[in-house]
Order: structure tokens, then C-alpha cells, then sequence
């Protein structure tokens, strides 16, 4: 991954964001946050009663109305310095992202001819050439040609990709390097729509539009907040009528400590830092919409090509047939193999390697290379002693055995049709007219791939493999990889047809692709995640690009989503419950002194009234910077379901939240109480 996405915190960062956190503090911008926006709202009043003593009817001292205003003010700037901090990161992404923009010159085809301009004047359909050593001056797809692409400006990956028209992989970003040859390309987007356009607007916090979800939490925030709000004001009214004098800056802590200040501080922190931590992993994200779908995903739709299997068919298995022993047929496989550059070719030489199995290299040395070819169906070795080799299709083998007076052994047909009837792909390996046997050659399962299936049936998600091949082959792969369903010889019209099944059960459905022919499918996936190597339309009907191109990187993608939501539910967990401990803190200090009896409810045995409200407003200010660290890297995640997940909120976080305040503020109290 590239180091511009890693996005560490540095010491720029930090000093940015702790300007930023008194900018802030402008009540337009903490109006975006109704939690925060009363905190200020408070801070006001304290701050009145301190330039205007006796304001409001008060009798509280200065040092008392200093002191409050002081820990509300630093509990503003702690919550601000979360939401910079988590903005900060982003823009720092963005400010290096905006370093690979240049200003290149296109040749822009005009009328037949070659015609230079600035790359900023090109406008969605234009031609452009680029050749080897030049710029691609903006998004597009190559129409004309086939290129080596360095893409490392993009993807942080230093190995350039093969380029071409008409096929999957058209699609071309600007800013990146024709490395070889020469390509005509058709523009895609206009100034300021590129992807690396939308890339800066999304590492940009501030452009960070809210999810359905955080909106649906900052509203139950704003209704609790509003709660409380109307419980202190009318407390006031009552202790008056009771006889009992409660001060305007003891009700606006009280009024803090009891607003869910805590989450209030990190929510917007929490969001940014999760649409940051899917960036950092090289993935695009339309919006954060799609990075908490992902959290939610049922239903997961897998292409089995590049996503659960290599792509490649890779050596197996050696079946020796007849009399012929396991070594032997081995030794020849690989000798047949030394000179074929093929994944296959190569993937026999290693298989038989693993398998300990010695071959002499030295056969090959001065032989003569027999390509393979379409009609032949076989590729192969003449050796300078006179001896011929063979490997290829095994009727292709069989006769050319039988067309040198070779016998066929008589258990060849039985055990190469058992290699095929599991999904796999003999091939017959011969020396002059001797048939040794048979390679058994399959589309190998990623290593660690069941593991992972089986870790997202874990989280209650369920995985359908789509593919090509025919049901006897999907079934072998489905088993090997462990997938709970497969959809055999499937086209463009079955992966859509699966989606809207699962979503016609309330189903939130994921799947990835790369094709022109996936672009419906990954439009109506709740999650589409694109390939940033494949074509323009399976981009743009997408709501992710992975700009690594690694297909199976949706399952990390779902990870990061669920992170994301149980960081906010363990947080908003732990702020719920903080409130709790701060009730018996604040409550009792405010009455005990007028009804004796309430000091029944002092069961942390605070030292006095004053040093039990300032202790609490003390912890409710530090527990914000406390928890900055944990909204920004996010709670570990563990695949478990949501009822276990419940659970353990509840119990490390709602326990923690209720336990937690009631140690630190009564801490803070042996301190505050010695010092008033």
C-alpha cells in the first residue's frame, strides 16, 4: 500500500488539529452538533456569572464559576480535537493525493490531426493519444491499442499492468505512466469528476457527508440532550419552591453531565476515522452509506475466477497408469515443463518439487522446444540422446503414442475421466511411445479461503459462489472452498436474478466484479465493489472501487463496515452507562446539604458538594481525550453474531461504562477535595 494512505499521525497533524479545535468553537459550527452546541451554551452562562458576579440571582464564588468554566471549556476542545484529529488525517491524504495532479499536455485528436492542449480542457468524449514515456491526461478507456501501465501514483503498487482495448481491463486513470507502447484513449470524465478528484473530496473529512445511521444516532442523541435539558429547567423552579438554592453553574453541570457529552464528542470523529480506515486500505467508497452497508451485508456474491481460486489451472496431483510408477511419471512431467513459461507448466515443476520428487535439468539442456499449439494439443521436448516427450490433451497423446506403435495402458480412460468428472483437467504426459500417466490439473482455492468462509458465517453472513464452469465442477470448488451456495454456468442475468432474491427477504447483499457484463449486478449489490483494473461501467455502477484490484478484498471491506458500527455502539454503550456513576456524583452534591437525607445516595463518599460536582465535570472533560485513541483505530474486531455482540458490548462496555466513572471521579475527589 502506498505511504501517502497510511495515513500515521504526525506532529503537523496534531498542532493543525489543536488550532483547528479553537476555530471550532464558533457557535455556527458547534450548531452541526446539538450535544456539543449546548455544552457551549452552558459555558456561556458560567462564563456571564463570572464577568457579571451575581448574574441570574448567583451566589456561587469565582474560584467555583472559573473552575467550571475552565473544564467546560477544555471538554469543548477535547471533543473538537477528535473531530480535527480524525479530518486532519484525511486532509493530510488529500494534500498528497493533490501532489500527483499535474497539469500534463494532452494530444487530443481533432479532425484526424494531433493537437496539443492542457489536460485541464479536455471534456468527457474526447480522443486522446498517449504514448510510451507520457501522462495519461484523465480518466478514460482505451479504444485503440495495448499499453504497460505504471499505476503506482494510484495504487502505491510499483508493478506496472497490461493495458488493452475491447476487454476488461480498458479502463485508465489519470496520472498515471504509459510505460510501453502507444494507446488511443476516449475521456470518461470531465475537470474536477476524475477519480482522484473524488478520491481527494472523500479523504477530505469536512466533505464528509453524514450515514443514514450516524444521523439516525446524532438524532437520538439531540432528543436525549433536549430530555435532560427540560429535567434541569425545571428543577430549578422546584428547589426554589422547596427553599433549596441551586446555582446556575452547579444545574449547567449537572446538565453536562448528564447529556451523553462523550459520544456526542466522538461521534463525527468515529465516522471519519472509519471512511478513513477503508481509504487507508486502498479502497474507493462512494460514500459512507456504502462503508456501513458493508456492516450489515447477509448475503456476500463471490466470482469464483481471481476472487476464490487463482484463475489458473495449477498441477495437483501425478496419476501414474499401467505399470508405471509415481516418481517416474513426476521426473518426465517436470523435464516436459523446463521450457513452458505457462502458470500450468511452471505449476508442475513446483507441485513436484512440494512432493519431493528429483528430475534431471540437465535433460533439457540442448533439446529442442516443441511449442504448443492449437491443433496438436500438445507441447513437449526433443532430447539431443533421441528421446521425445510429450504432454498435452490425453487423446491428443494417445495418438501420437499409438501413430509410434505404442500400447495404450488400459486403466488411462478410467482415471482420466475421474479427473474430469471432479472439475479438474487431465493431461496425459508420454516418453516416445510409453504413456506414464496422467497431471491433474485444477483452478487451485486460494489458501486461508474456508477459513474466512468461515469466519463470515461466524458474523451470520452467507456466501454464494457464481461461476462459469459446469455443475460438476462448481460443486468440487463450492466443497473445497467451503462457500454455503454455488450457482453453476451462471450469466449476467443469475447474479442479478440472486440479488434481488436475497433482497426481497431484507437481505443486504455485497459482491465484487470488474466487467461490463457486471455492471448491472454491482448496481443493484447494496455493496459493489469494483476492480479498479476493470472497465469504466463496472466503476461507475459501483459504490467502491479497490484500487488494488484484489477481488477478494470484499471480505475486508465488510470487516471495516462492521468495525465501524461496533465502534460506535461500544462508545455510545460506554457514554450511556458513564451517565450513571455521574448521577450519583452530581445528584446527591446538589441536595445533600438542604436534605441530609440524600446523602444516602453519596455511595462513592465524595468529600463535598463542590468537590463531587467539579470531580465529575472533570472526568466527563478527560474521558474524551481518553477515548480518541480508540475511536480512531476502531474496537478489534472478532467475527461473532450480533446477539454475541450484544453481549459483549453490554458487558465490557455498558459494565465498563458504569464502573469506570465511578473509580476516576471518586480519584479526581481525593484530589479536588484536598485543593478546595
Amino acid at each position: 500500500m502506498s505511504d501517502k494512505r497510511k495515513g500515521k499521525l504526525s506532529g503537523p497533524i496534531i498542532r493543525k488539529a489543536m488550532l483547528d479545535s479553537l476555530v471550532k468553537l464558533n457557535p455556527v459550527t458547534m450548531m452541526k452538533n446539538p450535544v456539543m452546541f449546548v455544552v457551549e451554551i452552558g459555558m456561556v452562562l458560567v462564563l456571564l456569572l463570572l464577568l457579571f458576579p451575581g448574574f441570574f440571582g448567583s451566589r456561587s464564588g469565582f474560584g467555583f464559576n472559573l473552575s467550571v468554566f475552565l473544564i467546560l471549556l477544555v471538554t469543548m476542545l477535547f471533543a473538537n480535537f477528535a473531530e480535527a484529529l480524525a479530518e486532519g488525517r484525511g486532509k493530510a491524504q488529500a494534500d498528497s493525493l493533490k501532489k500527483t495532479k499535474k497539469d500534463v499536455t494532452a494530444n487530443k485528436l481533432v479532425g484526424g490531426h494531433v493537437k496539443s492542449v492542457a489536460a485541464s480542457e479536455l471534456r468527457k468524449g474526447d480522443i486522446v493519444v498517449v504514448a510510451q514515456g507520457e501522462m495519461i491526461p484523465g480518466d478514460g478507456e482505451i479504444i485503440e491499442g495495448i499499453a504497460s501501465v505504471d499505476e503506482s501514483a494510484i495504487t502505491g503498487e510499483s508493478a506496472p499492468v497490461i493495458k488493452e482495448a475491447g476487454g476488461d481491463f480498458s479502463s485508465v486513470t489519470g496520472g498515471t505512466l504509459v510505460v510501453s507502447d502507444r494507446i488511443v484513449v476516449r475521456i470518461s470524465s470531465d475537470p474536477g469528476e476524475s477519480f482522484i478528484d473524488r478520491m481527494i473530496a472523500l479523504v477530505e473529512g469536512a466533505q464528509r457527508q453524514k450515514t443514514p445511521n450516524e444521523i439516525a444516532l446524532s438524532t437520538l442523541l439531540t432528543v436525549l440532550t433536549l430530555i435532560f435539558l427540560i429535567v434541569v429547567v425545571t428543577l430549578k423552579p422546584m428547589a426554589d419552591y422547596l427553599n433549596i438554592h441551586l446555582e446556575i453553574p452547579v444545574l449547567v453541570s449537572l446538565l453536562v453531565c448528564l447529556i451523553p457529552t462523550t459520544i456526542g464528542g466522538l461521534l463525527s470523529a468515529i465516522g471519519i476515522a472509519g471512511m478513513d480506515r477503508i481509504t487507508r486500505f486502498n479502497v474507493l467508497a462512494m460514500s459512507g452509506k456504502a462503508v456501513e452497508a458493508a456492516g450489515d451485508i447477509n448475503t456476500m456474491i463471490l466470482d469464483k475466477t481471481g476472487t476464490i481460486t487463482y484463475g489458473n489451472r495449477m498441477a495437483s496431483e501425478f496419476i501414474a497408469v499401467g505399470q508405471e510408477k509415481e516418481s517416474d511419471l513426476a521426473a518426465w512431467a517436470a523435464v516436459s515443463s523446463l521450457q513452458d513459461d505457462t502458470p500450468e507448466g511452471r505449476s508442475v515443476i513446483d507441485y513436484a518439487k512440494t512432493k519431493g520428487f528429483g528430475f534431471d535439468r540437465g535433460l533439457a539442456d540442448g533439446g529442442g522446444i516443441v511449442p504448443f499449439q492449437a491443433e496438436t494439443r500438445m507441447s513437449g521436448i526433443d532430447l539431443k540422446d533421441g528421446r521425445r516427450v510429450r504432454k498435452g490433451a490425453v487423446d491428443a497423446v494417445r495418438e501420437w503414442v499409438l501413430s509410434d506403435g505404442g500400447v495404450i495402458p488400459a486403466d488411462l480412460e478410467q482415471k482420466a475421466s475421474r479427473v474430469a468428472s471432479e472439475g479438474g483437467t487431465p493431461l496425459a504426459v508420454a516418453v516416445d511411445n510409453r504413456i506414464l500417466g496422467v497431471i491433474y490439473l485444477k483452478d487451485t482455492v486460494k489458501p486461508g479461503m474456508k477459513e474466512r468462509f468461515e469466519q463470515l458465517r461466524k458474523m451470520g453472513i452467507k456466501t454464494i459462489m457464481c461461476t462459469g464452469d459446469n455443475p460438476l465442477t462448481a460443486a468440487t470448488i463450492a466443497r473445497e472452498a467451503g462457500v454455503d451456495d454455488y450457482i453453476a454456468e451462471s450469466k449476467p442475468e443469475d447474479k442479478i436474478a440472486v440479488i434481488r432474491r436475497e433482497q426481497a427477504q431484507g437481505k443486504l447483499v455485497a459482491m465484487t466484479g470488474d466487467g461490463t457484463n457486471d455492471a448491472p449486478a454491482l448496481a443493484q449489490a447494496d455493496v459493489g465493489l469494483a476492480m479498479n483494473s476493470g472497465t469504466v461501467s463496472a466503476k461507475e455502477a459501483a459504490n467502491m472501487v479497490d484500487l488494488d484490484s484484489d477481488p477478494s478484498k470484499i471480505i475486508e471491506v465488510v470487516a471495516i463496515g462492521k468495525q465501524l458500527l461496533m465502534t460506535r455502539g461500544a462508545l455510545t454503550t460506554f457514554s450511556i452507562a458513564n451517565d450513571i456513576a455521574k448521577y450519583f456524583a452530581i445528584i446527591p452534591a446538589m441536595f445533600m446539604l438542604a436534605v441530609p437525607e440524600m446523602n444516602a445516595l453519596n455511595i462513592m463518599g465524595l468529600g463535598s458538594p463542590l468537590s463531587a460536582v467539579l470531580s465529575a465535570l472533570i472526568f466527563n472533560a478527560v474521558i474524551i481525550p481518553l477515548l480518541i485513541p480508540l475511536a480512531m483505530r476502531g474496537v478489534t474486531y472478532k467475527p461473532m453474531s450480533s446477539q454475541r455482540l450484544l453481549s459483549r458490548n453490554l458487558l465490557v462496555y455498558g459494565l465498563g461504562g458504569v464502573i469506570a466513572p465511578f473509580i476516576g471521579i471518586k480519584l479526581i475527589d481525593l484530589i479536588v477535595h484536598l485543593w478546595i
